[in-house]
């Protein structure tokens, strides 16, 4: 049997008022004890004659009875109202008890044929309780009922849609407007009837819209958008320091949660190193707060404060959160901007020295990559920068270069052949550039994903980047457009001429690679069996 001391879930279903459901003539129902009013609501409905629902009850529904689980012992009556009282132990009384902790909405009970009137200790039982009890007349059927709740439902879920798609329009026509992000506030805050605020990643509103809170108010939200902002620097809130607050524990929110249960106010999402956003909920007296960490990395939170909770507010919030992490994101924040002001300075002729700064401090490394079975697009060229975590990428013809910051260590890449510079600073941001070049020529000849430049400067760093290039065009001009007899010899040279490892990694027959290769000397004109001309040719090789 489930824990009753565990919290009821309530269903992922839109609710519908009570009232609604007692104000259909055509069922005649009749409410005769526990509170009343817009705030009671039900999720469905479920008939039982079990004398423990507490199993077969999910929370929310409204539970109906025609009372053929009552013990003969018990009574019709049950007694005088006033014995019912919670502590006693009587049937009705555990009953109640039972339907309560099960997170039931409201119990129905169908007079006759069973009984002919509501037994008064089962009243008594649920005024006790505070549950919602409702009269079902003998002409109106259970499954009558349930086809109402159902209907209701059908409703509330069929507004609740147009709500959201309105929303979703207006956010959308906000987002396209001149000052995007105080329209796109000025739009959820209309559409929720509350308070929308923009908080920057150091915590302080930057922008907001609606009804000012009061000052309890904005302190608890100021608190819950801590909740869920990143914590990239300096420690993690303190949640026992946060329960000696006086401002109300914060609850996690889902979608299709629209009341959830308090939790504490431990970080998830971004905070817990979770990718994507991640949001919260909180209460204080009348007005429900939440707060959501955009998605785009820099840190920024929407905080709304709403007098009241509807069915839909966390979609349209959570649409409007996505809107602002476009807007917000690096092209459009303090990065990006940078990004731009130090590509307009190269331009207008400042030094590396002085434009680094901008992009970052500390040390450099480029890397050069080439696709291994794909053509080159600039698409896939911006995929690797964010793979190696950088935006600054020149995705050229044939080969993609990218600036990495010296502090993130590029891996292989599927489908990718990399070579990496060593660490340079800005001004040897040229020489690191043909390091990269070199490390990329060495991978593809042997087959590697990745290879770093070693630390010492090799034979090619004696040679001018032009002249080392000239001098390959001219020796392996007789194998211009022969691109098969060229990599043929690049990796027969690569595997110290071997026949049958060449073959097998280039997938030919190992006669065809001593015909290609007694190809490339006939047409080189030179003896390959020379050690000084197979030096020159593979020095050619790795700069053509």
């Amino acid at each position: 049997m489930p824990d009753s001391s565990a919290p009821a879930v309530v269903p992922p279903t839109p609710p519908v008022p009570l009232a609604a459901l007692l104000a259909r003539e055509d069922l005649a129902l009749r409410q005769i004890a526990g509170p009343s009013g817009p705030g009671v609501v039900i999720h469905g409905a479920h008939t039982s004659e079990m004398s423990d629902p507490y199993p077969y009850l999910l929370g929310g529904e409204l539970l109906l009875t025609a009372g053929v689980h009552i013990p003969e012992a018990a009574g019709s009556a049950g007694g005088a109202p006033g014995r019912a009282k919670p502590g006693r132990g009587d049937y009705f009384d555990d009953y109640v008890a039972r339907i309560v902790a099960a997170g039931g909405a409201a119990l129905g009970f169908g007079v006759a044929p069973v009984h002919d009137t509501v037994p008064r200790a089962l009243i008594a039982a649920c005024e006790a309780y505070r549950l919602p009890l409702v009269e079902v007349p003998p002409q109106t059927t259970f499954s009558g009922v349930a086809r109402a709740v159902w209907q209701l439902m059908a409703q509330a879920r069929l507004a609740e849609l147009r709500r959201v798609t309105e929303a979703q329009q207006g956010l959308a026509s906000a987002a396209s407007r001149p000052d995007p992000v105080h329209a796109v506030l000025r739009q959820l805050a209309r559409r929720l009837g509350g308070r929308a605020s923009l908080y920057g990643p150091d915590g302080t509103e930057i922008a907001s819209a609606g009804r000012a809170p009061g000052d309890d108010v904005r302190t608890a939200l100021d608190r819950l958008t801590r909740v869920v902002r990143p914590v990239t620097d300096g420690p993690r809130p303190d949640p026992d320091q946060a329960d000696r607050d006086p401002v109300p524990r914060s609850r996690t929110a889902e979608p299709s949660d629209p009341d959830p249960a308090p939790t504490d106010p431990t970080p998830t999402g971004p905070a817990a190193g979770r990718s994507g956003p991640a949001s919260a909920t909180d209460a204080l007296g009348g007005t429900r707060l939440a707060a959501y960490a955009l998605g785009n990395g820099q840190g920024f939170v929407l905080g709304v404060a709403v007098p009241r909770r509807e069915a839909g507010d966390h979609t349209i919030a959570s649409v409007a959160a996505v809107l602002l992490s476009l807007l917000t994101g690096e092209q459009q924040s303090g990065t990006g901007a940078a990004r731009s002001s130090a590509l307009v300075r190269l331009l207008l002729g400042a030094a590396p020295d002085d434009v680094a700064p901008l992009l970052g401090d500390g040390r450099w490394l480029v890397v050069h990559a080439r696709p291994q079975s794909r053509a080159l697009d600039p698409v896939a060229g911006s995929a690797l920068g964010a793979a190696l975590g950088s935006a600054l990428v020149d995705a050229g013809r044939e080969v993609v270069r990218v600036l990495v910051p010296a502090g993130r260590e590029p891996a292989p890449q599927p489908g990718w052949t990399l070579g990496v510079s060593a660490p340079v600073a800005p001004h040897a941001w040229p020489s690191a550039d043909a390091q990269a070049a070199r490390a990329l020529a060495r991978a593809r000849a042997t087959r590697t994903a990745l290879v770093r430049h070693g630390g010492r400067t090799g034979l090619d760093g004696l040679v001018p980047a032009d002249e080392a290039e000239g001098f390959a065009r001219e020796l392996l001009a007789p194998l211009a457009g022969r691109p098969a007899l060229a990599d043929t010899l690049r990796t027969w040279l690569s595997l110290h001429g071997s026949w049958d490892r060449t073959a097998v990694t280039l997938g030919v027959h190992r006669n065809t690679v001593r015909q290609r290769i007694g190809r490339c000397a006939a047409l080189l004109g030179t003896d390959l069996d020379d050690p000084d001309a197979r030096m020159e040719l593979w020095f050619a090789l790795r700069h053509q």
